[in-house]
C-alpha cells in the first residue's frame, strides 16, 4: 500500500523537529523541549527522511550529527523556519497597525447597548483607531460623505454597496411591572388600544403594532432610548427592537407581553460597507469584533 503524502502542515512539522534534533543535539533533549515523547521526535524525522530519500542524521548513540545532506537541508530548513517566523511577526504588526478614523453610522439604540459595553476593550487592542459614530434611526447613505460602515435592521435598499447580516432581532412589546399591576396586561388588539402607548414619532412600520388594529398613543418620540426609558418608568406600554430591551427583559425591569403583535418576522441586522477588492483593515477589525460579540446572542428569548 502505497504511503499517503503528507500535507504541507505536516511537513512543516517534520522540518521543525529537524531543526529541534539538530540545535539540541540528540532526540531525547529535543523531545524534552517540545513536550513529547523520544518517539515521536524520531517517527518525524524518519518520516521526513524517508520523504526526501536521504538521511539526515548519523545516529551515534544518544548523540545524532548532521550528515552532509543533513547540512544542505538544515540550511534551507533554518531560512524557511525564519520566514515563516517574520511572516507572522508582520501579521500581528498589520493587526497593530490598525489605524485612522473610522466612521460608523448605526441605530442610537444599537450603539449604545450592543456596541458601547465593548469598545474599551477594542480601543486597547487598537489605540491608533480613532472612532467616529453618526447616529441616526433610519439607514441613510452617506458613503460618499465619509462613513466606513453602517449598521442598521430591517431592510435595506438597492446599492452598489457590500451588506452583510450579522444577526437577527424581533420587535418586542413590554411595559413594567408596576405598570401592568396598575393597568392589567394587554391580550389582544382591542384591550391594547385601550393602554397608553409610547410610540415612535414617525411614520414607519416601528408604529405598526398589530397589524389592521394600529394602537394609538399619547406619548411619542423619534428616538426609542427615550420610549424605553419611560416605559422603565411606568408610564405605558412601549414597541422596541430586542437588541434595544433584551437586557431590561433579564433584569425584569420591563415584562414582555404575548399577543398577536408577536407574530412579526425577524428583523435582519446589516453590516454595510463600501464595496471594492480591498476592504480597509479598519473596516475589518471592528466587523470582526462586531461580529464576535453577536455570535452567540439570542434575542429570541429573554433569557438570553
Amino acid at each position: 500500500m502505497a504511503q499517503r503524502e503528507d500535507t504541507p502542515s505536516q511537513r512543516y512539522v517534520q522540518m521543525l523537529a529537524f531543526l529541534r534534533a539538530s540545535d539540541e543535539g540528540s532526540f531525547s533533549a529535543a523531545a524534552r523541549a517540545q513536550d513529547v515523547a523520544p518517539s515521536t521526535i524520531s517517527k518525524l524525522i524518519g518520516r521526513l527522511e524517508n520523504r526526501l530519500g536521504a538521511r539526515l542524521f548519523d545516529r551515534l548513540g544518544k548523540v545524532v550529527v548532521l550528515t552532509r545532506e543533513g547540512i544542505a537541508y538544515h540550511h534551507w530548513a533554518q531560512a524557511a523556519a525564519i520566514a515563516m517566523e517574520k511572516a507572522e511577526q508582520v501579521g500581528v504588526e498589520l493587526v497593530e497597525r490598525a489605524e485612522g478614523v473610522l466612521r460608523i453610522q448605526t441605530m442610537p439604540s444599537f450603539a449604545k447597548h450592543q456596541i458601547a459595553p465593548w469598545l474599551p476593550a477594542f480601543m486597547q487592542r487598537y489605540p491608533r483607531l480613532r472612532l467616529e459614530f453618526e447616529l441616526e434611526p433610519h439607514f441613510v447613505d452617506r458613503f460618499d460623505q465619509g462613513v466606513d460602515v453602517a449598521i442598521h435592521s430591517g431592510a435595506l435598499p438597492d446599492s452598489r454597496h457590500v451588506a452583510q447580516q450579522i444577526a437577527t432581532s424581533r420587535w418586542v412589546v413590554c411595559a413594567a411591572p408596576a405598570y401592568l399591576a396598575r393597568h392589567g396586561t394587554p391580550h389582544d388588539a382591542l384591550s391594547l388600544r385601550r393602554h397608553r402607548c409610547l410610540d415612535f414619532a414617525s411614520a414607519s412600520d416601528w408604529n405598526r403594532w398589530t397589524g389592521a388594529s394600529n394602537a394609538s398613543g399619547s406619548i411619542a418620540s423619534t428616538q426609542g432610548e427615550m420610549l424605553r426609558d419611560l416605559a422603565i418608568a411606568g408610564l405605558g406600554v412601549v414597541r422596541l427592537a430586542a437588541f434595544h430591551v433584551n437586557g431590561d427583559l433579564r433584569s425584569g425591569a420591563l415584562v414582555e407581553i404575548a399577543g398577536p403583535w408577536s407574530a412579526y418576522p425577524p428583523e435582519p441586522i446589516y453590516f454595510v460597507h463600501a464595496g471594492g477588492r480591498h476592504v480597509p483593515l479598519r473596516v475589518r477589525v471592528f466587523r470582526q469584533s462586531l461580529t464576535e460579540q453577536l455570535r452567540d446572542v439570542d434575542w429570541f428569548s429573554p433569557s438570553a
